[in-house]
């Protein structure tokens, strides 16, 4: 059950576009069918909220129609009723993993149209885009090197990037800063006013890309291209 409060793509319309390619699919797509249904329900599983206990039972109800991301014209959009209970525990809970999912698929999108326009590492240059690398990585020793590297880097990212305060002693000034003190790029001198447009600006588009992501994988999946040229990466 994905919360549609976080942004992310109905379930039921990605299940059922996987299944209406007319042809009988060969085991690759199989696999690769059963890895993103796989997928869409771990990231279902990851945005459930968690069971606080009483301290959750506890919490004061909060107007979260005036949070970030309550916009016009939907404004405050929760069709599941994931917050009903007003608790802004919760509602920070869920604010923060769709802001990880959406910098994910920021960077998802970016990276699977980058390969689709043929940019390549050196010595990559054989490797295919698409869903179609892994194999292809898989079938070599250095190939393999490279995805236990990206399974380092990714274990890595996780343990970085998330609230250090008992650490560090630095408290983020709102969920998803995962600054901890060490990172700034000048945002400390901003003003309000501009780090809420910015924040807002990340927001949107990790929904967007949410739904960009989902959007090329199951195109390519199905076979039907939705970039320039008619181009079909993996193919």
């Amino acid at each position: 059950l994905v919360p549609l409060v976080v942004g992310t793509v109905p379930p039921v319309a990605f299940l059922t576009s996987l299944q209406v390619t007319g042809s009988t699919p060969t085991p690759y797509e199989l696999t690769m069918k059963t890895v993103a249904i796989l997928a869409l329900a771990g990231s279902a599983a990851a945005f459930a909220p968690a069971q606080t206990g009483a301290r959750s039972s506890m919490a004061l109800s909060a107007d979260l129609s005036k949070e970030l991301g309550a916009m016009t014209p939907l404004g405050f959009f929760d069709p599941l009723q994931l917050c009903k209970d007003g608790s802004k525990a919760k509602f920070d809970l869920l604010r923060e993993r769709e802001l990880k999912h959406g910098r994910v698929s920021m960077l998802a999108v970016a990276g699977y149209l980058t390969t689709a326009a043929g940019i390549r590492f050196p010595g990559a240059e054989d490797i295919p885009d698409g869903l179609a690398a892994f194999p292809a990585l898989q079938s070599t020793s250095d190939g393999m090197m490279v995805l236990y590297q990206m399974a380092a880097f990714f274990v890595m990212a996780e343990i970085c990037n998330r609230d250090a305060s008992e650490v560090t002693g630095v408290k983020p000034d709102f969920v998803g800063d995962y600054r901890n003190g060490a990172l700034d790029f000048g945002w400390d001198k901003l003003d309000d006013e501009t780090k809420l447009k910015k924040r807002t600006i990340e927001l949107n588009n990790g929904r967007a890309a949410m739904m960009g992501i989902w959007g090329l994988v199951t195109h390519e999946i199905m076979g039907v291209s939705i970039l320039p040229g008619g181009y079909l990466p993996g193919h």
